[in-house]
């Protein structure tokens, strides 16, 4: 662990642990929680590890595990069909992927370093008993539905670790990994205008980097005000008599191939 590389071993993990993989070519990372004898609790879109239901998942899909076995695995426990949330064993939660562990309680400076969002969060975790307690009750009630910038498996691990929620209008907010996604391309036009400022290439390059890294700061559930400490009971109520709704992103038809 540390600011260059947040890979870890299978023997230094713990029970309660956020750990991630990235899939290929870096595109995004998948995250869980690990609650022991190598099973991972995570959050899906109905069994499918991304997706958001547009021609997106066109290169979203085609960066995902290659290493996925078309044969059910023994070791993992088998989900109903079209369950978000779901048990894996390690191997295939990894897909032949490397394992890495998220920081939690980290400086800012820390987290300014770590360009890439997904990674780390200035926020407190809570102890590990708590987090497994509650990743194991949303494996059995449920996490919403899925969203891909407003409730996916980042979301979900993140929650898991703290209890904390961005709750605005009644729908949850976004994992530093989507942040990170929105936070470039919104950087480069924020940082555009400043043009009128300075016209060098390397200072309107230092401003996208600065707009950028102060948008990831500020936009981390660590630092946000809109938060909420709230239950995994208390969650799961709320979903079920619809007082929290998280809504899925609405079905584009994806080119035949």
């Amino acid at each position: 662990m540390g600011l260059l590389s947040n890979r870890i071993d299978k023997e230094s993990l713990k029970p309660g642990d956020h750990i991630y993989s990235w899939r290929t070519a870096y595109i995004y990372a998948h995250h869980g929680i690990y609650i022991g004898n190598e099973k991972v609790i995570h959050f899906t879109r109905r069994g499918q590890e991304v997706g958001t239901g547009t021609v997106l998942d066109l290169l979203l899909v085609s960066s995902g595990p290659a290493h996925r076995s078309l044969t059910p695995c023994t070791n993992c426990t088998p989900s109903e069909e079209g369950q978000g949330v779901i048990l894996s064993c390690l191997n295939c939660f990894l897909a032949g992927g490397i394992l890495y562990r998220f920081e939690y309680s980290v400086s800012p400076a820390h987290f300014i370093a770590k360009a890439r969002g997904g990674t780390c969060t200035l926020a407190v975790s809570d102890p590990n008993d708590v987090v497994v307690h509650r990743a194991k009750h949303l494996l059995e009630n449920g996490f919403g539905c899925y969203n891909v910038f407003k409730n996916n498996c980042e979301d979900f691990t993140i929650y898991c670790k703290t209890g904390l929620l961005v709750l605005d209008q009644g729908t949850m907010g976004q994992s530093g990994q989507a942040v990170s996604i929105i936070g470039g391309p919104l950087a480069a036009v924020l940082s555009t205008p400043l043009r009128l400022v300075t016209t060098n290439v390397y200072g309107m390059a230092a401003t996208a980097v600065t707009v950028y890294c102060a948008s990831r700061y500020a936009a981390d559930i660590g630092m946000r005000k809109d938060v909420v400490k709230v239950s995994a009971e208390d969650l799961t109520r709320r979903l079920a008599t619809g007082l929290l709704q998280v809504v899925e992103t609405q079905n584009i038809p994806t080119p035949a191939h």
